[in-house]
Protein backbone atom coordinates (compact mmCIF):
# COMPACT_ATOMS: atom_id res chain seq x y z
CA UNK A 1 0.00 0.00 0.00
CA UNK A 2 1.49 3.36 -0.89
CA UNK A 3 1.02 6.77 1.14
CA UNK A 4 -0.47 8.54 -1.46
CA UNK A 5 -3.29 5.29 -1.17
CA UNK A 6 -4.64 6.72 2.43
CA UNK A 7 -4.59 10.26 1.33
CA UNK A 8 -7.49 12.29 -0.06
CA UNK A 9 -7.80 15.99 0.12
CA UNK A 10 -10.99 15.66 2.97
CA UNK A 11 -7.86 14.53 5.20
CA UNK A 12 -5.01 17.13 4.34
CA UNK A 13 -4.83 20.73 5.34
CA UNK A 14 -2.48 23.23 4.51
CA UNK A 15 -1.87 26.07 6.46
CA UNK A 16 -3.22 24.08 9.94
CA UNK A 17 -3.24 26.55 13.18
CA UNK A 18 -1.85 25.61 16.63
CA UNK A 19 -0.97 26.64 19.71
CA UNK A 20 0.68 23.56 20.74
CA UNK A 21 1.38 19.76 20.50
CA UNK A 22 -1.73 18.73 22.01
CA UNK A 23 -3.46 21.01 20.20
CA UNK A 24 -2.10 20.10 16.91
CA UNK A 25 -2.94 16.62 17.58
CA UNK A 26 -6.26 17.14 18.20
CA UNK A 27 -6.58 18.95 14.84
CA UNK A 28 -5.61 15.95 13.55
CA UNK A 29 -7.38 13.20 14.34
CA UNK A 30 -10.85 15.92 13.74
CA UNK A 31 -9.45 16.01 10.64
CA UNK A 32 -8.80 12.36 10.23
CA UNK A 33 -12.58 11.66 11.18
CA UNK A 34 -13.05 13.16 7.73
CA UNK A 35 -12.14 9.56 6.28
CA UNK A 36 -14.97 8.40 7.79
CA UNK A 37 -13.35 5.47 8.83
CA UNK A 38 -12.95 6.37 12.45
CA UNK A 39 -15.82 4.47 14.33
CA UNK A 40 -15.56 5.92 18.10
CA UNK A 41 -13.86 9.27 17.41
CA UNK A 42 -12.44 9.64 20.94
CA UNK A 43 -11.00 5.83 21.74
CA UNK A 44 -9.15 7.01 18.89
CA UNK A 45 -8.34 10.49 20.57
CA UNK A 46 -7.03 8.39 23.67
CA UNK A 47 -4.76 5.42 21.54
CA UNK A 48 -2.70 8.49 19.74
CA UNK A 49 -2.19 10.48 23.42
CA UNK A 50 -0.95 7.00 24.81
CA UNK A 51 1.63 6.34 22.14
CA UNK A 52 2.44 10.39 22.21
CA UNK A 53 2.98 9.61 26.29
CA UNK A 54 5.67 7.21 25.67
CA UNK A 55 7.70 9.58 23.87
CA UNK A 56 7.12 12.37 21.23
CA UNK A 57 6.68 11.77 17.81
CA UNK A 58 8.52 14.70 16.80
CA UNK A 59 11.06 12.68 14.77
CA UNK A 60 13.04 15.82 13.71
CA UNK A 61 13.48 17.86 10.43
CA UNK A 62 9.72 20.15 11.44
CA UNK A 63 8.46 16.80 11.12
CA UNK A 64 6.42 14.52 13.59
CA UNK A 65 4.08 11.57 12.43
CA UNK A 66 1.41 10.77 16.05
CA UNK A 67 0.25 7.37 15.30
CA UNK A 68 -1.30 4.57 17.48
CA UNK A 69 -3.45 1.23 17.03
CA UNK A 70 -7.33 1.03 17.50
CA UNK A 71 -9.91 -1.52 16.53
CA UNK A 72 -12.48 1.54 16.48
CA UNK A 73 -11.54 2.12 13.05
CA UNK A 74 -13.06 0.54 9.97
CA UNK A 75 -9.41 0.91 8.13
CA UNK A 76 -6.44 2.68 7.95
CA UNK A 77 -6.92 6.28 9.61
CA UNK A 78 -4.49 9.15 8.35
CA UNK A 79 -4.11 12.67 7.97
CA UNK A 80 -1.34 15.36 6.59
CA UNK A 81 -1.30 18.75 7.75
CA UNK A 82 1.40 21.55 7.04
CA UNK A 83 1.31 24.28 9.91
CA UNK A 84 0.66 27.61 9.46
CA UNK A 85 3.43 28.33 12.19
CA UNK A 86 5.85 26.10 12.81
CA UNK A 87 5.09 24.54 16.86
CA UNK A 88 7.24 23.16 19.56
CA UNK A 89 6.58 19.20 19.42
CA UNK A 90 9.26 17.89 21.92
CA UNK A 91 11.18 16.73 18.48
CA UNK A 92 13.92 14.79 18.97
CA UNK A 93 16.41 17.57 17.10
CA UNK A 94 14.44 20.32 19.00
CA UNK A 95 13.35 22.00 16.15
CA UNK A 96 9.54 22.89 15.68
CA UNK A 97 7.29 21.20 13.59
CA UNK A 98 5.72 22.13 10.30
CA UNK A 99 4.62 18.95 9.20
CA UNK A 100 2.12 16.45 10.70
CA UNK A 101 1.11 12.88 9.46
CA UNK A 102 -1.25 11.41 11.58
CA UNK A 103 -1.08 7.50 11.26
CA UNK A 104 -3.85 5.19 12.95
CA UNK A 105 -3.91 1.18 12.36
CA UNK A 106 -6.08 -1.46 13.32
CA UNK A 107 -4.47 -4.01 15.52
CA UNK A 108 -4.35 -6.70 13.27
CA UNK A 109 -3.03 -4.78 10.37
CA UNK A 110 0.41 -3.85 12.44
CA UNK A 111 2.45 -5.31 9.88
CA UNK A 112 0.87 -2.61 7.39
CA UNK A 113 0.91 0.18 9.79
CA UNK A 114 4.68 -0.15 10.37
CA UNK A 115 5.24 -0.54 6.54
CA UNK A 116 3.28 2.48 6.65
CA UNK A 117 4.91 4.52 8.83
CA UNK A 118 8.43 3.53 7.45
CA UNK A 119 6.91 4.38 4.20
CA UNK A 120 6.01 8.22 5.29
CA UNK A 121 9.34 8.73 7.49
CA UNK A 122 11.34 7.71 4.18
CA UNK A 123 9.34 10.22 1.71
CA UNK A 124 9.24 13.01 4.85
CA UNK A 125 13.13 12.74 5.68
CA UNK A 126 13.71 13.96 1.90
CA UNK A 127 14.70 17.76 2.61
CA UNK A 128 13.41 18.96 -0.82
CA UNK A 129 10.51 17.15 -1.07
CA UNK A 130 9.48 19.43 2.50
CA UNK A 131 10.78 22.21 0.39
CA UNK A 132 8.33 21.26 -2.10
CA UNK A 133 5.51 20.74 0.30
CA UNK A 134 5.39 24.58 1.59
CA UNK A 135 4.99 25.52 -1.96
CA UNK A 136 1.55 23.69 -2.08
CA UNK A 137 -1.17 25.79 -3.10
CA UNK A 138 -4.00 23.40 -2.32
CA UNK A 139 -5.23 20.18 -1.27
CA UNK A 140 -4.83 19.02 -4.32
CA UNK A 141 -1.09 19.75 -5.38
CA UNK A 142 -0.09 18.39 -2.09
CA UNK A 143 -1.74 15.10 -2.87
CA UNK A 144 -0.46 15.08 -6.48
CA UNK A 145 3.01 15.68 -5.03
CA UNK A 146 2.89 12.91 -2.35
CA UNK A 147 1.98 10.79 -5.53
CA UNK A 148 4.91 12.20 -7.85
CA UNK A 149 7.07 11.50 -4.77
CA UNK A 150 6.31 7.69 -4.26
CA UNK A 151 6.40 6.57 -7.65
CA UNK A 152 9.92 8.74 -7.97
CA UNK A 153 11.86 7.71 -5.21
CA UNK A 154 10.28 4.39 -3.41
CA UNK A 155 10.23 0.76 -4.28
CA UNK A 156 6.31 -0.34 -3.74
Amino acid sequence: MKVSDILTEQIIEINLSANDKNEAINRMIDLANNSGNILDLESVRTCVFEREKLVSTGVGKGFAIPHGKSDDIKDIVAAFAIMGEPIDFDSIDGEKVRFIFLLVGKDSMLNMHIKLLSRISRLMNKDEFREKLLTAKSKEEVLKMFKEEEQSYLDI
